[in-house]
């Protein structure tokens, strides 16, 4: 079965575990690994990452996988050679292939070799995470069917979750990763980022799923906002970037003039990220002209990754805009990455709105940008997110 990019028998018990699952991602373009495996990861998956095709092997060997990922032409082993290795190491884990040059020879080895499916290139991330999503599902109804992985009851399930979650909110602190402007060579920002000292939930999306399970993201929303008003109180900062879902802005606290970071609010521009439509949001335009009149501005995150980014940039016409790092992987190779990227930065100029691109992490893409108009820049080139302020590196 080929899946465009545009659309959307084991043996042995499956090892408790926290996550989603565990993904094998192969692939010899270290780039892509590196954004499939921080795509999955953000997903609340357990990622382990080859860039050949013996180096997948070696890792299919020393452990049990609930999906594997794998380009089909890599050095060593392809991916054909490589479902059919895992098939003899496990043969219910299911593999994805992706490939730039889909043949039906291709797709009848793909059958063969018990491929699940394979994507065409390039892979839309947002497709990635739903095949994958369906893969591990698959992968864990069929060890419940074969008795091979045990099924706790809906009541002590919960009632792990709540204690976790309770620990998770407990221990939350914040780390800062700069945002810099580059032909400057100053700190514009820094985005405040989630963490917490609970091992079982230490992944931030993992952290939000349980949170929507309990019905409690707006306990999540508070600790944080809490937990960066009281940074701010000491951190020379001049602005900070503090995420929001879209489901928070139903809560009365966001809003509220006693809330700990309207004290801030001058310095701080609230970050909306989708984790619910807006249409689920009642009256949109006034929360975002009372959050303005609180001194908060707007930015958008994830622009150009779908439908829901453009939707949020028209309804909340945010001052600060945030290019999704799919758009900057490998820019400097990609025309039409940077036709979208300079039209973007064109119209947001216009428009008097700031543009960053996020996950910038080599000085090829960092130079594609600038040269496309986008100076504001965020990612692992210039520094990982840390505590209290990481150092940037120029």
């Amino acid at each position: 079965m080929v899946v465009q990019a545009t659309e959307a028998s084991s043996s042995g018990l499956l090892p408790e575990t926290t996550t989603k699952g565990r993904v094998l991602v192969a692939d010899d373009e270290l780039a892509l690994v590196r954004a499939y495996s921080r795509t999955l990861a953000m997903q609340g998956y357990e990622v382990k990452t080859a860039t050949d095709g013996i180096e997948a092997n070696e890792l299919l060997e020393q452990g049990r996988f609930d999906a594997v990922v794998a380009d089909i032409q890599m050095p060593g082993m392809t991916g054909l050679e490589l479902s059919a290795a895992a098939r003899r190491c496990d043969g219910g884990v299911p593999v994805i292939l992706l490939t730039g040059n889909p043949t039906e020879q291709v797709a009848s080895e793909a059958v063969d070799n018990g491929v699940l499916l394979y994507l065409i290139k390039p892979v839309d991330l947002r497709v990635l995470v739903q095949v994958v999503d369906h893969a591990t599902r698959l992968r864990r109804a069929s060890l419940l069917k074969h008795g091979l992985m045990p099924q706790p009851s809906p009541h002590a399930e919960r009632a792990s979750l709540e204690e976790r979650f309770a620990a998770a909110l407990a221990s939350v602190f914040v780390v800062y990763q700069p945002i810099v402007h580059w032909h400057s060579r100053t700190v514009f920002g820094y985005e405040a980022l989630m963490r917490t000292g609970e091992p079982t939930l230490a992944n931030p999306a993992a952290l939000f799923e349980a949170a929507e399970r309990l019905g409690r993201l707006r306990d999540v929303g508070r600790i944080v906002r809490a937990r960066v008003a009281s940074d701010m109180d000491q951190l020379q900062a001049s602005r900070i970037f503090v995420n929001v879902n879209t489901a928070e802005l139903e809560d009365p606290d966001l809003l509220a003039q006693t809330s700990p970071l309207t004290r801030h609010g001058d310095r701080v521009i609230l970050e909306i990220t989708e984790r619910a439509s807006l249409d689920d949001v009642s009256d949109v335009s006034s929360k975002m002209a009372a959050l303005r009149a609180m001194g908060f501005r707007i930015a958008v995150d994830d622009l150009g990754a779908g439908y829901a980014g453009l939707t949020a940039f028209a309804r909340l016409l945010p001052e600060v805009v945030k290019l999704d790092m799919t758009l900057v992987r490998s820019v400097e190779h990609e025309p039409v990455k940077r036709e979208l990227i300079r039209h973007m930065a064109l119209l947001c100029s216009e428009m008097g709105m700031l543009v960053v691109a996020e996950g910038v992490e080599s000085a090829a893409e960092r130079d594609a940008l600038s040269a496309l108009g986008c100076e504001l820049m965020q990612g692992y080139l210039f520094a990982r997110p840390g505590a209290p302020l990481p150092p940037v590196v120029w």
